[in-house]
């Protein structure tokens, strides 16, 4: 970074002045927190790899802490927000911190849940403070609906961080993990403490990196099958998959013979699974059902 944009990241004043004069107070329904911190928004940026050619994607961009130092970084920044206050003023905050890289940012006012394009170049990261309540399914809706996004670094509530990076056999593997490892190698990337937001959260955060597979698992099933396996053998994950399947199936005997011919013991629990054991059972299912 050089000197001259030293001062145009936003600190704990200016992040407060600025909400106070949009009237903004940040909602739990919308599970905003924003960043005060210059250093954990540059750690982010570095933690992502943002890369001078990177055209990055940010859901959820509050204020515009992060944004600023995404397009310090980046060639060009896209942001995504659902609020219409903050939707409004963020084009003006990046104008009037950074007017030499103002033409570099688009801003995209919609629920980036039903987003389907984005303005510009195709982008090649998704950087974002993701709302904690929307996190999961806003990071899967990304993911599938823009491939040519290589790089992820996201930070969510520390429990999901577990949860989207959880190995096969973890306690807290489940379909966040699966549905994610369909798309990219996922890990934990950093830890993120309380005193970073306003207002403060009663969580801690993580950071998970995700990048993409070269491609999803090989198979014949769609991804549409495969996820639906996955949500019916966690839908009860207490229960044998022999069990837990046999409505996907048609019956447990169904789904015993999925199970069988894809090679996975119908005793085992969906936890014990990986993404492609779960694409081998998709296969199998019986016509019928």
């Amino acid at each position: 970074m050089s000197s001259t944009d030293a001062g145009a990241l936003l600190g704990p004043a200016d992040i407060r002045e600025l909400a106070a004069r949009l009237g903004v107070r940040p909602t739990k329904q919308r599970g905003q927190n924003f960043v005060i911190d210059a250093n954990t928004v540059r750690r982010i940026v570095r933690t992502a790899d943002v890369r001078p050619d990177d055209v990055v994607v940010e859901v959820g961009p509050g204020l515009g802490s992060l944004t600023l130092a995404l397009l310090e970084a980046a060639d060009r920044v896209t942001a995504v927000e659902i609020d219409d206050v903050l939707a409004a003023a963020l084009p003006s905050t990046v104008q009037a911190r950074l007017p030499g890289r103002a033409d570099r940012f688009a801003l995209v006012h919609s629920d980036a849940l039903h987003i389907t394009g984005l303005p510009g170049p195709a982008p090649t990261a998704l950087v974002a403070n993701l709302p904690y309540n929307v996190a999961v399914p806003v990071l899967l809706h990304m993911l599938d609906r823009f491939p040519t996004i290589e790089r992820t670094l996201v930070m969510v509530q520390s429990e999901v961080a577990d949860r989207l990076a959880a190995p096969p056999g973890s306690k807290v593997y489940g379909v966040p993990s699966v549905k994610a490892a369909w798309y990219a190698d996922v890990k934990r990337a950093g830890a993120i403490g309380r005193t970073v937001f306003w207002p403060a959260p009663n969580v801690d955060s993580g950071l998970v990196s995700l990048v993409r597979r070269p491609a999803p698992p090989r198979t014949t099933a769609t991804k549409e099958q495969v996820f639906a396996v996955i949500d019916a053998a966690f839908a009860q994950r207490r229960k044998t998959l022999r069990a837990a399947l046999a409505g996907w199936a048609g019956s447990a005997a169904a789904a015993e013979a999925a199970l069988t011919a894809a090679g996975i013991s119908p005793q085992a629990r969906g936890e014990a699974l990986t993404v492609e054991q779960f694409a081998a059972i998709a296969e199998r299912r019986p016509a019928a059902a």
